[in-house]
């Protein structure tokens, strides 16, 4: 394994999703186009090829991560579902507009952005703890959300530290890789 690869996950943000802008998606199960899911798959299939990486993919069980694991699988691939690579859980206000969040909850997030539930659903703190969980076993790729990114990379940059909201680093784009370093590794 190249030095790229070594001791490192790839983390992939799923493609993009029709008709989710402007709404707030943590859990809401939106779909993606089978073009896109399958051009991803397409990537990340070059990428192990490039990189000698296992054939082994773990995605989010939401569609829109999962459909590109399911491509991976057609073509031979092992694809694994982990519920610990969700989106954030945003409670009553997933799916909603961002706009029909009362100002006043979303403000109370923001001041307590590790340890309120946004919208009665999963803290921040939570999230983290499930990211910092996170066993990719033997896979090298995953495909998973924006705010299971986002937190990621604050463990990666910042470790136990408290994030703030205004400190919280901002989702990478649809289609994007995020290197990791995997659990234990000592870089």
């Amino acid at each position: 394994m190249g030095a790229l690869t070594a001791g490192v996950l790839h983390a992939w943000r799923h493609p993009r999703v029709a008709g989710a802008q402007g709404l707030c998606v943590g859990r809401t199960d939106l779909g993606v186009d089978a073009r896109r899911a399958k051009r991803q798959a397409h990537r990340l299939r070059a990428f192990a090829r490039r990189h000698g990486l296992p054939r082994i993919v773990v995605t989010s069980a939401l569609r829109r991560s999962r459909d590109v694991g399911r491509w991976l699988a057609r073509w031979g691939w092992r694809h694994h579902i982990d519920a610990a690579l969700a989106e954030l859980d945003f409670g009553h206000w997933d799916g909603r507009p961002w706009s029909a969040v009362p100002r006043e909850e979303f403000d109370a997030w923001c001041a307590d952005f590790a340890q309120a539930a946004p919208g009665g659903g999963e803290t921040v703190a939570a999230l983290l703890r499930r990211v910092r969980g996170f066993d990719p076993g033997d896979a090298r790729l995953v495909v998973t959300h924006g705010g299971w990114l986002s937190a990621a990379l604050w463990l990666r940059d910042h470790g136990g530290a408290p994030p703030s909201s205004a400190q919280w680093p901002a989702a990478p784009r649809h289609g994007q890789r995020v290197e990791l370093p995997l659990a234990g590794d000592t870089r």
